[in-house]
């Protein structure tokens, strides 16, 4: 059996190399802890599921037994995609749940993410996991707790079929890469009355066609020429454990999920006026504006689904997004990040015009980059993000925001460099008017990082 190691105790889930770092001892004492967990907060009983990862039987049986040993009941949701087990948690009468998927990993790595009494566990509260793993004395409790399964496909379509509803029949083409969201998103688009193209919707755990993630540009190529080849109209796409969306219009542009943000807004903000609109620090600088000019409040804030959530149940905000793909609706919907919801809110609002690539590709928009990755080793991302923040000067900057990094805005463009949470690697993001305006502040950046750290190796 593997030792536990602490480097598998993620920002906001738990996230392992199978036969490395995690395998099903490990799953087990994680499945105790949390159970621990659980009853301390008065919880009885933790719904779980699995997406189609190979390892994911073995993990999540064998997590099943850790929660028992600690003396909670189990309903085990068996292969649905993770916003199935935050629903579980809505409807079940079990306010705790934990899914075992990889998310967009390879398909060597594996993990959870949680939720604990009703709250997405994050930071400290992971960490605590670790520690309580490492303080017990292996003892469980006298009366096991119960195991159940549950099939929570149809109450959960008819749930979202029931509450989105679509102006027109639409035909669209929805690309899976293999992950588990495959199992459901067609049953779902055909279930509101669209006719839908399926790519790659076999859930396959070694992910044959392309690496199921959406953000980068290479994994909807297949997508994007399904769209060129059939008279569907737009194209949506998920990650591996379908809590992000992809969406692409049928002349091929990408449109990125701060853009989607801003139909989201739009909408929302018809039924929810004066309302805050949350998303992170790596969003597009036309979305405040945006938000601002349909009767919103903008809310910038820090980057990770986890503390998004939590920050949308402390203002109440009906509606949060990320850069990342997570879209939270707490309006209509429960608050959690969905990919396949959201896919059906989308298309609620698109068959309301005639030409739905028209609405999406006129949405403002900027010359930007994707994300760059500067790499270090573990810990320098830290080091290096506290050094900048104390010491770098920016002239000819408006504004820095430093909730999360420092995004630094200008009045033709923003730029931002954070730590990231998961991995020893600083985050850069550049936006602006002009392609000679991006690469000033590209260079601005580059100035500051090259001062701190001469040997940097810089992706731009």
């Amino acid at each position: 059996m593997l030792p536990i190691s602490k480097t598998i105790f993620k920002a906001y889930d738990i996230r392992g190399v199978i036969g490395s770092t995690l395998d099903a001892g490990v799953a087990g004492k994680i499945g105790q802890a949390f159970g621990r967990a659980a009853l301390a907060k008065g919880e009885r009983t933790v719904v779980i599921g699995r997406d189609g990862r190979l390892s994911g039987p073995e993990l999540s049986a064998a997590l099943a037994a850790g929660l028992q040993a600690a003396g909670v009941d189990v309903i085990d949701l068996g292969v649905v995609a993770t916003p199935m087990v935050y629903f579980g948690t809505n409807v079940l009468g079990a306010a705790s749940g934990i899914m075992v998927t990889g998310s967009h990993n390879p398909p060597d790595y594996n993990g959870f993410k949680m939720v604990l009494a009703g709250e997405a566990i994050h930071g400290a509260t992971i960490t605590a996991l670790y520690e309580s793993i490492q303080a017990h004395d292996g003892s469980v409790a006298a009366t096991p707790g119960s195991y159940s399964t549950y099939d929570i496909k149809e109450q959960y379509l008819q749930r979202v079929i029931g509450d989105v509803k679509i102006s027109r029949p639409m035909k669209i083409a929805v690309d899976c890469g293999n992950g588990v969201a495959g199992a459901f998103a067609g049953d779902l688009y055909r279930g509101m009355g669209c006719e839908v193209i399926e790519l790659f919707c076999e859930v396959d755990g070694n992910f044959p066609n392309h690496h199921p993630d959406p953000a980068h540009p290479e994994n909807l190529q297949d997508l994007i020429r399904c769209l060129q080849e059939t008279d569907a109209e737009i194209g949506i796409a998920f990650d591996g454990d379908g809590d992000r969306l992809g969406v692409v219009t049928k002349d091929g542009q990408i449109i990125y999920p701060d853009r989607q943000m801003m139909l989201f807004a739009a909408d929302v903000l018809v039924r929810n006026p004066g309302a805050q609109i949350l998303y992170d620090v790596k969003c597009t600088r036309h979305l405040a504006p945006w938000i601002a000019k349909h009767g919103g409040e903008p809310l910038m804030w820090k980057t990770g689904h986890s503390l998004v959530k939590a920050k949308l149940r402390e203002t109440g905000a009906p509606l949060g997004g990320e850069m990342s793909g997570h879209i939270f609706f707490k309006e209509r919907w429960y608050g959690f990040d969905d990919g396949l919801y959201s896919g059906a809110r989308l298309l609620e609002l698109l068959t309301r015009v005639e030409d739905p690539s028209a609405l999406m590709n006129a949405l403002p928009q900027s010359d930007s980059t994707p994300e760059l990755h500067l790499h270090l080793k573990e810990g320098e991302n830290v080091t290096l993000m506290d050094h900048l923040r104390a010491n770098a000067t920016f002239p000819g900057s408006e504004r820095i925001i430093d909730i999360d990094g420092l995004r630094v805005e200008y009045p033709d463009g923003f730029g931002l460099a954070r730590s990231s949470n998961t991995t020893p690697v600083i985050v850069m993001r550049f936006e602006a008017e002009t392609p000679v305006a991006l690469a000033r502040i590209q260079a601005e950046f580059k100035r500051v990082i090259l001062a701190a750290r001469p040997d940097a190796q810089l992706p731009f």
